[in-house]
């Protein structure tokens, strides 16, 4: 029976308190078990797991560690791994690792406690084995109390596997069974030993704390908490125990105390509860003021003694959301814009240390976050201490990605369903203390329906499992659990148009709060469909809160172009510009934000990361979306953007300065600037002021640059402060008389004669292409294009009733228009005019007998400044793919 107690705030001294601090961390100890371990990235003889097993051989290492490099660019602009040094192997790999345990641990219980291992791991202590753990996120406690040698050496070994899953494998039970995301092997987050009295704070309660509290109300300045403490007696007798539950101001005062009374049996866990008044509660306020309070529960024997205790951090506040309005914290809007992040970085995979972590948050401070979401698994405690410390807004989520089912099967394994009921009770028990945390996540894209990726496609003979008995599962778990948080899952497909045979489940019912991870104008769609599709979902639910879970496109620091507009991405292939990428956050933020009916964003993805199902864009296996490279440090073009929308720091930044050689000589130059009037200079020269940029975006059009070097300056001054950026783009003096336009290419073609500019100065027409595209698991397949050199120019082209106006100086011109001829293609010509004279009548490029050609016809124009070209479909579309224009 839960002993339950409602106590005002009570105040005793606060050298009592201290006293009985000191007293408690005599309690309980920690010894962390970092340095010194010896590695195997093989599988050992079954007898590695016995204190005398030579290991000499082995690699020394440390804690965290794993054995995995994952991903790496074709350039050295955002990290150190390079296709020599990736290490992807997946399978078993083996630690030991000898310690001298304090002699007086005798009597005690100890526990071998593991924040991480990935993804099964076998730990055995002086050969005997103390027990297995599924699951790669999970913190988890083995008991080693019979097993350890108090006052002498001990060897710890411990098995891990990271096996891909797959049927009859090692790891076909354990979540995730698949993912766009790289899941390393080892152990890549700290391992410590823990020593109680047999009197203690119960320590196998999912990797928990045994210490529980949540805000229940606030009202008239005050708070009620409720807290949950579970007690367990170890010792050979009963015990007469009682519970000393306080929260301790920032002065380290207390403010609210209880004390509970709880008779334990023999072996015997029992939770008790009691109920804290707070008066005059200091709430958390998000990144405004995320005050924290300690929680500390204090265990005493018969005795009066302090034999365990336990702290959390904690904040008070009330967080809810509303269908129509959006999210509240403290009964107060609050417009929660994030990011999306993945836990591993360039050099180190998922062994990353809180120092890294800590950089990771001041990015996303510095850049105006106040969310993030933790995907697509449990993260570790140091990215939730410091969510809790500044005031971030957290979505938690199990790893239950796109598929629950090993492939063929209509229904998932009983084993497999009992792996994601332990790893969401895990991550629930693990995280329910921090502010931060609002939302359990119980799944991320199993809507795929029968449009499974090709990356988890297979075997199902057209047949799908529904994934709706599994979810209304988890969501009864979560909410037994931990009714003061909402759950959420976040959808790929509902609403999307697929064709007559694709069925799509839809599974945002199966939540209290739906996500919608949408990828308008990159994977599908147009840009500008977000905004309508967001408010179709709120139109069929409008009782239940949406969310944006994911937005964006891939951004390749060494690919660019001179027109977002002037071609297709390539969302599985190389055309990735990095201005194609803030072009798509432009327009989506724009769209988000007009919908208050909204109650978050999260943008994908804060940092680039790795995932072995990618060959895009100017890297192998990393997902470029990230607004940060896979180093952590180089911040592409977007993520100023959205630091001079979200943060109040005076920010300017001149876009494109990593596309420094310029194909064109007249281009447009786009600052994201808050500052009140920004200015822009050319090596010297004012080219005007801009104030009142929509979405901070202040863009100069046509500006003509000079022979060489173009030194660029855009200066303002916001709150009193001046600030200012700097680039300098180069122009080849022979680019002043010579233009070349890829048309049809969102990026140019590679080009061994001469410098070609992506399509631009276009009005109307389609683009389209030769090739086909790439797409996962699936190379691009060029066409074969004779009477060129350059192949890959043709092969893009732009098609239908179009026209080019090209700035150009005044002058005369050789015109040069490249065509592509198909074999097969349609009979029929069209016209070509150029400034308004006719040049080509009917004109139908020759068929060639092989796949492709290439057709060119040159031309004398004049340019008064620019120079009009018409094409203009008769018995066939018109097509165009290379423009030239040399100087005479």
């Amino acid at each position: 029976m839960i002993a339950h107690l409602l106590v005002r705030t009570a105040a005793f001294a606060l050298g009592a308190a201290l006293a009985s601090h000191a007293a408690a961390q005599e309690a309980r100890t920690v010894l962390p078990l970092a340095s010194d371990w010896r590695f195997t990235g093989e599988d050992a003889p079954s007898d590695a797991a016995k204190p005398d097993f030579a290991d000499d051989a082995w690699q020394a290492v440390s804690v965290p560690h794993t054995w995995n490099r994952v991903g790496y660019y074709h350039h050295d602009l955002g990290g150190t791994n390079t296709a020599a040094t990736v290490a992807k192997k997946m399978g078993v790999g083996w630690y030991r690792h000898r310690f001298d345990a304090p002699a007086n641990l005798a009597g005690r219980k100890t526990w071998i406690e593991f924040d991480a291992a990935s993804r099964v791991a076998q730990v055995w202590l002086n050969g005997v084995l103390l027990g297995e753990h599924r699951g790669g996120f999970g913190r988890f406690r083995l008991d080693a109390s019979a097993a350890l040698k108090p006052g002498q050496s001990n060897v710890l070994a411990v098995r891990v596997d990271n096996s891909q899953p797959a049927a009859g494998s090692s790891t076909s039970d354990v979540l995730p069974l698949f993912g766009d995301f790289f899941v390393h092997g080892g152990l890549y987050r700290p391992v410590r030993l823990i020593s109680t009295a047999p009197l203690h704070v119960d320590m196998q309660d999912f990797g928990g704390p045994g210490l529980y509290a949540n805000t229940a109300a606030v009202q008239g300045g005050d708070a009620q908490v409720h807290v949950r403490l579970r007690l367990t007696n170890d010792g050979a007798k009963a015990a007469a125990a009682s519970a000393r539950i306080a929260l301790i101001d920032r002065d380290g005062k207390v403010a609210a105390q209880a004390t509970v009374k709880q008779a334990l049996g023999v072996k015997a866990t029992q939770e008790v509860a009691a109920d804290l008044t707070v008066p005059g509660a200091h709430l958390w306020q998000g990144v405004v003021d995320p005050y924290l309070y300690r929680l500390r529960a204090e265990v005493l024997g018969a005795d009066g003694k302090v034999s365990d205790t336990v702290e959390q951090n904690f904040g008070i506040r009330t967080m809810r959301f509303d269908a129509d309005k959006g999210f509240f914290l403290n009964d107060k809007p609050y417009v929660l814009h994030g990011v999306g992040y993945h836990q591993d970085r360039d050099g180190k995979g998922w062994a990353i240390s809180p120092a890294d972590v800590e950089e990771d948050v001041a990015t996303m401070r510095e850049m105006g976050v106040n969310s993030i979401r933790l995907t697509h698994y449990q993260h570790g405690q140091v990215i939730h201490d410091l969510a809790d410390r500044y005031g971030f807004v957290l979505w938690d989520e199990v790893p239950l990605v796109s598929a629950w089912t090993m492939m063929g099967k209509m229904e998932p394994d009983p084993a497999l369903v009992a792996n994601v009921r332990q790893q969401l009770s895990e991550l629930i028990h693990q995280n329910y203390n921090h502010a931060a945390t609002a939302i359990w996540s119980i799944a991320n894209e199993v809507d795929f329906g029968n449009s499974l990726p090709a990356f988890v496609r297979g075997g199902t003979d057209g047949k799908t499992p529904d994934p709706m008995p599994l979810l209304h599962e988890l969501q009864a778990l979560a909410k037994a659990q931990d009714p003061s948080r909402p759950t959420a899952l976040a959808t790929c497909c509902e609403g999307r148009l697929f064709g007559a045979d694709v069925a799509i489940p839809e599974t945002a019912v199966a939540a209290d709060l739906g996500g919608a991870n949408r990828y308008f104008g990159w994977y599908f769609g147009k840009e500008q469909d977000l905004g309508p599709a967001l408010d179709q979902l709120h139109a069929k639910r409008p009782a239940q809160p949406l969310s944006v879970t994911e937005y964006g496109a891939g951004g390749a620091l060494t690919i660019h172009t001179d027109n977002v507009l002037g071609g297709a991405p390539d969302s599985r292939g190389a055309a990735q510009p990095e201005e194609y990428e803030s072009y798509i956050h432009e327009t989506a933020l724009a769209q988000i934000a007009a919908r208050p009916y909204l109650y978050a964003s999260w943008l994908w993805n804060s940092f680039d990361f790795a995932t072995t199902v990618r060959t895009e864009g100017d890297a192998q296996d990393i997902n470029t979306k990230g607004l940060v490279a896979y180093d952590h440090k180089t911040r592409k073009d977007a993520w100023y953007f959205y630091k001079a929308n979200w943060s109040d720091a005076p920010t300017i930044r001149i876009t494109g300065r990593r596309y420094a050689t310029r194909a064109y000589g007249i281009t447009d130059v786009k600052v994201y600037s808050n500052a009140q009037s920004t200015e822009l200079l050319l090596n010297g020269r004012s080219l005007g002021k801009r104030e009142g940029c929509a979405q901070m975006v202040c863009v100069w059009p046509a500006v003509t640059l000079d022979a060489g070097e173009n030194r660029l300056v855009a200066r303002g001054i916001r709150h009193g402060a001046a600030v200012e950026d700097q680039i300098t783009w180069t122009l080849s003096p022979e680019k002043r008389g010579h233009i070349a336009i890829d048309t049809g290419a969102l990026v140019a073609a590679k080009s061994k004669t001469r410098l070609l500019g992506s399509d631009n100065w276009f009005e109307g027409g389609e683009v389209a292409s030769l090739d086909k595209p790439a797409d996962y698991g699936r190379k691009a397949e060029l066409a074969r294009i004779e009477g060129t050199q350059e192949r890959d120019a043709i092969a893009t082209y732009r098609k239908g009733d179009f026209a080019y106006h090209i700035p150009a100086p005044a002058g005369r011109y050789k015109l040069t228009l490249w065509f592509p001829a198909v074999a097969g293609q349609a009979k029929g010509g069209f016209d070509v005019r150029a400034n308004g004279k006719s040049i080509l009548r009917a004109f139908e490029p020759a068929a060639p007998a092989a796949d492709a050609a290439a057709v060119a016809r040159s031309f004398d124009v004049t340019s008064k400044g620019q120079i009009d070209l018409e094409f203009k479909a008769g018995a066939a579309p018109a097509r165009i793919s290379l423009i030239e224009l040399d100087a005479q």
